[in-house]
């Protein structure tokens, strides 16, 4: 209970800083942070602020919340209750908001609040707990295994403390952290080289002028066993995957064919139906209908699409006039936020997040089931984690992959992908940074 400021540091070098408070109230807790960082992804640096408040009930489980992200050019705000075993989403501000009702299986807890909901569980070494956290950002419920290490004497601010170590399993994304004895955070040390590690406000708040990661895309991305020439040439690829952390990851299906580690990816083609999937019609309905992020409905969306396609065109046809559009008309560019087809439509710039939202909005309001994918994509010499979309062409009779970020339709086949669906889905990706390795045995041409 009480204010703690953090230095955030990656690999060692001052990125930014966190502000937490955490207080007692009547009838439970009050959590608030502040997160300041200047992030470098793909060689621009970009501020980042995210601010977070709720009240917590007294078991720690999560009441209400409160928010917001906000970098260069974009800005997200939801806010949220729980009330029984539902919890409302209210996403945008007032002349934009959108309203989501999730279903809840177990008492759900903030991820900022985590390890003070830990520390008061009286855990022994080796003991562990399982959390259901929400993840803002994405909307998305994920267990969080929480395992007490031992105990561990620190360093801070000068200060020799002693500390509970715990072990924080993420998706398969493995963290480690300190705690005091009342529940607190001392040192947390996560993927990419990012720690966090309390200090003085005012040594929190110096230095920011210089603070920037290191290009925290290319830290994440996976290197190549072999270079590949013209992607967009190839036919086919295989690949053995190691180091895959269990999870629901959609390997097998359409263009590829996961068997025993190895996947072989086909590109789709007229002439191969083979690689076309059929659906059923329930999984197609859903795909038609809008959401939180892909606002197909919004008027702006409907004329924009009218703009791009004519009323006679077939389905093939106007999939490929909105993929040259977005690839033509959006600026290819880096941004931090949770990415809506209604501000990208509105901004005209983004990275592939972005791209995929918008075209996957055009689809659906075209008439055509659309989906975003997810996974890696081969440029320079690596593969970079990366998000495209998939359309279900009914004059084709399946599916079809399109990237708007390289104007593909169908992407090459080193878009290898892990999951289909919005930003709930890809929080499974989270697991895959700095375990996933590819070796490519094979390239047809």
């Amino acid at each position: 209970v009480g204010e703690f400021w953090m230095n955030i540091t990656q690999a060692g070098r001052k990125i930014g800083y966190a502000r937490r408070h955490y207080s007692r109230t009547d009838d439970g807790f009050r959590f608030s942070e502040k997160i300041f960082m200047r992030i470098n992804t793909m060689g621009i640096v970009q501020p980042l602020i995210v601010r977070t408040s709720a009240k917590l009930n007294p078991d720690r489980t999560l009441s209400n919340f409160q928010f917001d992200l906000g970098s260069n050019l974009f800005k997200f705000t939801a806010r949220g209750e729980v009330a029984g075993k539902k919890l409302t989403v209210r996403i945008g501000g007032p002349a934009e908001e959108t309203t989501r009702v999730i279903d809840l299986t177990e008492p759900l807890y903030l991820g900022g609040g985590i390890l003070e909901s830990t520390g008061a569980e009286g855990l022994k070494p080796g003991e562990g707990r399982t959390f259901s956290v929400f993840d803002p950002t994405s909307l998305g419920q994920r267990p969080v295994r929480i395992t007490l290490l031992g105990e561990e004497e620190l360093t801070i601010m000068g200060t020799s403390r002693q500390a509970r170590k715990l072990s924080v399993d993420f998706m398969g994304m493995k963290q480690i952290a300190w705690i005091d004895p009342d529940g607190s955070v001392l040192r947390e040390e996560g993927i990419l080289g990012i720690g966090l590690e309390r200090v003085t406000r005012q040594e929190a708040l110096a230095g920011l002028e210089g603070a920037v990661s290191a290009d925290l895309t290319d830290l994440a991305a996976i290197p190549s066993s072999r270079l590949i020439k013209d992607a967009a040439a190839l036919k086919a690829l295989k690949i053995r995957l190691e180091g895959l952390p269990e999870g629901s990851f959609f390997l097998d299906g359409g263009r590829q064919v996961y068997r025993n580690g190895v996947l072989t990816i086909r590109r789709e083609s007229p002439s191969d139906p083979s690689v076309l999937s059929r659906a059923d019609a329930g999984d197609l309905a859903a795909l038609l209908k809008p959401t939180p992020f892909i606002q197909s409905d919004h008027l702006k969306i409907r004329q924009k699409l009218a703009e791009i396609v004519a009323p006679g065109d077939m389905q093939d046809v106007m999939a490929r006039k909105i993929v040259a559009w977005v690839y033509k008309n959006l600026e290819k560019r880096p941004v931090l936020s949770i990415p809506n087809a209604l501000e990208t439509l509105e901004n005209r710039v983004g990275d592939c997040n972005e791209h995929a939202v918008l075209l996957g909005a055009f689809a659906r309001a075209a008439g055509i089931p659309a989906d975003v994918e997810a996974g890696v994509v081969y440029m320079r010499g690596r593969f970079f984690y990366h998000a495209w979309n998939v359309f279900y062409l009914r004059d084709r009779g399946g599916w079809m992959t399109a990237d708007a970020v390289l104007g593909q339709m169908p992407a090459d086949v080193t878009h290898i992908r892990f999951v289909r669906g919005e930003a709930d889905r890809q929080l499974d990706l989270v697991g895959l940074i700095g375990r996933l390795k590819l070796e490519i045995l094979e390239m047809e041409r």
